[in-house]
């Protein structure tokens, strides 16, 4: 392998994930593999955050500085656990409870919405206070109908949790997880049926 086909393969691992079916599954995803002994981290600098927030259309008029991008990373993994749990059908963890709480009270951000060319939220003036909004989101889906449709990527290192409205899907949205899954599925028909 060349070293151009493994700067490729690393920036493929560093794409962000939009297919979850909603914001607060998709910041979830910009932790890959993240059950695996090599997490891909997708949000790591300030500048990597601001693109994430800008292509989730919650771009902050202050741009993100180095303690926004440890409180997002710090929401997604208050809110992995929640989810894990909740998709489980069981307690969820008392600590991250709290902590999603004290999130939520840290940052008002009164919704306003506006007419241009179509319905919109004001634009969130900081980071902070975009990342409450997923935040409520988050809570609103974990403890509404929608935490009905969500459901957990079965293989091990992965285990993302995604919107799966129609209850069919098997594996994330994550084609790797899919491939890898139908490749040891058909192994194990093949040394069973050997």
């Amino acid at each position: 392998m060349s070293r151009y086909d493994g700067a490729v393969k690393d920036d493929d691992r560093l794409k962000f994930r939009f297919d979850c079916g909603a914001t607060w599954l998709n910041l979830l995803a910009t932790r890959g593999r993240t059950f695996g002994a090599h997490p891909v981290e997708r949000i790591a600098t300030p500048e990597r955050l601001e693109e994430w927030l800008t292509r989730s259309e919650l771009l902050p008029a202050a741009p993100p500085d180095e303690d926004d991008v440890r409180r997002a990373q710090e929401l997604r993994e208050t809110l992995r656990p929640l989810a894990l749990a909740v998709v489980a059908g069981e307690r969820p963890p008392a600590d991250a409870a709290a902590a999603l709480t004290r999130f939520l009270d840290s940052t008002p951000d009164p919704l306003r919405v506006v007419v241009t060319d179509r319905l919109r939220r004001e634009p969130p003036p900081t980071a902070s206070a975009a990342l409450a909004r997923i935040a409520r989101q988050a809570a609103d889906a974990l403890t509404g109908p929608e935490r009905h449709a969500l459901a957990v990527c079965p293989e091990a290192d992965c285990r993302g949790v995604f919107a799966d409205p129609t209850g069919r899907r098997r594996w994330c949205p994550s084609p790797a997880c899919a491939s890898r899954g139908r490749v040891r599925a058909h192994r194990e028909r093949r040394r069973t049926a050997g």
